[in-house]
């Protein structure tokens, strides 16, 4: 009986296991899928668990519940000796350890790519995961609920300051829902007015949404901007320190939220820790039919697929074109593979990927989206429409899809949940204080004190290593 070994359990992980439960015989193989997270991330879904319009345990697709004969190894593979058949396995707890295999399939996943600015690791938070979208969220609500108790002044104008820098369809989309989410929660915050709030879109290049043409790209930005955006093109994040953003424009502000969502890398696993063939990009070189390698040189049981693999794109007229890194392909990628990597063990005919674009939707926030398809595009609230309508049926499992819709007609009847629970980042406050008022500044003295473990451990101030995925993560809120 043949292991195989799956490396990541994103969009193309998680369908490529599913598929080999559902077409292999127990006894012709073994699965493995190895990640640090029990759950696949729908990414789509996290603008809208930004503004409250999805439950953020909706946005996350348990695999144990739905990889039933699949073992599940809760860590992260640092090394990958492909000549030997063996990876090297770091258990979110313990010491690592060697794991073989006969089959290995690559879908680790993209990670968020950064840049050495000053103040960014410190204060900006990305939108890749569903804690960073609930940390959104919470910051943001916790911002009204501080900045209503505040005279206008300055603080009360970096509470409500927020900026997204990275124009692709995750920052857009993010910040057009966090837009919507602020604006509504007006209504409920008589103290505060429209003017308080200043939400800044940053993008290096001269246009957003490079995934739709000029017109509906230049639209968007109008949209925005009708709706009190500041949309600042040709621009670059020059310092975050403290919180002061400074513009490469000359433009200088306090911001109490950045988010920082300017595209992917491909994981450190296959640019640095691999003897697999990667590209100039650090991708791994992939076929059309998902084999590592290229036609005239293959590499023997080993396959790639998702946001770390350069993909043939066979329905682009253009020589040379990889498919694009989303969910489109990578779910795509995944129910390919299993078919492949199935004919391949039982010595039948492996067969190409290849698939068309449906098109690109977007939400821009409630009841608002753009839609294009070749030459058709549609704006406002059908485009919204359509948005959900694709979002719900692509989503795995007739269990999340009830779900979602459910949150959606609940909403739709009373309003958004604009409860913020910022303090469950630091559950044990209360308990320390012991309910004494005078007490949380002891709690904070504490939080302190581990701020300063962190800087000797060699952390940046402001990030805190977490047991369950092994990433760092923001912790400070404002």
């Amino acid at each position: 009986m043949r292991e195989i070994l799956i490396v990541g359990g994103g969009y193309a992980g998680f369908y490529t296991a599913r598929g080999l439960e559902k077409t292999l015989r127990s006894e012709e193989a073994s699965v493995t899928v190895v990640d640090p997270r029990p759950y696949m991330t729908y990414q789509p879904f996290l603008p809208e668990v930004t503004a409250g319009s999805v439950e953020a345990r909706h946005a996350a697709v348990s695999m144990r519940r739905h990889l039933r004969t699949t073992r599940l190894i809760a860590g992260s593979v640092t090394d990958i000796r492909h000549a030997d058949r063996t990876v090297t396995v770091q258990p979110v707890n313990g010491a690592g350890y060697e794991l073989h295999y006969d089959t290995l399939v690559v879908t680790a996943g993209a990670v968020t790519r950064t840049f050495p600015i000053p103040g960014l690791a410190q204060q900006a938070i990305g939108l890749k995961h569903v804690e960073e979208a609930v940390a959104i969220r919470d910051r943001l609500l916790t911002a009204f609920d501080q900045a209503a108790s505040m005279p206008p002044g300055a603080e009360r104008q970096r509470l409500l300051t927020v900026t997204f820098v990275g124009g692709g369809f995750s920052g857009v989309e993010g910040f057009g829902e966090l837009l919507s989410l602020a604006t509504a929660m007006l209504k409920a915050y008589p103290e505060l007015s429209f003017d308080d709030l200043s939400f800044h879109l940053v993008e290096a290049r001269d246009r957003i949404l490079p995934e739709v043409t000029d017109k509906p790209g230049a639209w968007v930005v109008r949209s925005l901007e009708r709706r009190g955006a500041h949309v600042h093109l040709n621009t670059q994040l020059i310092s975050a320190e403290g919180g002061h953003v400074v513009l490469s424009s000359g433009e200088e502000f306090d911001s109490a939220l950045i988010v920082w969502t300017t595209g992917n890398a491909s994981n450190p696993v296959v640019r640095r820790h691999t003897d697999l063939p990667v590209d100039e990009r650090g991708l791994l070189v992939v076929r059309a039919d998902l084999r590592v390698g290229t036609d005239g040189d293959p590499v023997p049981d080993a396959w790639a697929a998702g946001d770390d693999a350069a993909v043939p794109d066979l329905a682009s007229p253009v020589a040379g074109t990889r498919t694009v890194p989303n969910a489109q392909h990578a779910v795509r990628h995944g129910k390919h593979l299993a078919k492949n990597i199935t004919a391949d063990l039982r010595g039948g005919k492996v067969r190409n990927y290849r698939h068309s674009s449906l098109g690109v939707v977007a939400t821009l926030g409630l009841r608002r989206g753009i839609f294009q398809y070749k030459g058709i595009v549609i704006k406002g609230f059908p485009a919204w429409l359509m948005h959900r309508g694709y979002h719900v049926l692509a989503v795995p499992t007739w269990e999340r899809k009830v779900r979602v819709l459910t949150v959606w007609l609940t909403a739709a009847l009373f309003g958004r949940d604009l409860v913020s629970l910022a303090a469950v980042q630091h559950p044990r406050d209360a308990f320390v204080a012991g309910g004494d008022p005078r007490r949380p500044e002891e709690s904070r003295a504490n939080g302190r004190m581990r701020g300063q473990k962190r800087r000797r451990s060699g952390l940046p101030q402001g990030l805190i290593h977490c047991s369950q995925c092994s990433q760092h993560h923001v912790t400070r809120f404002p």
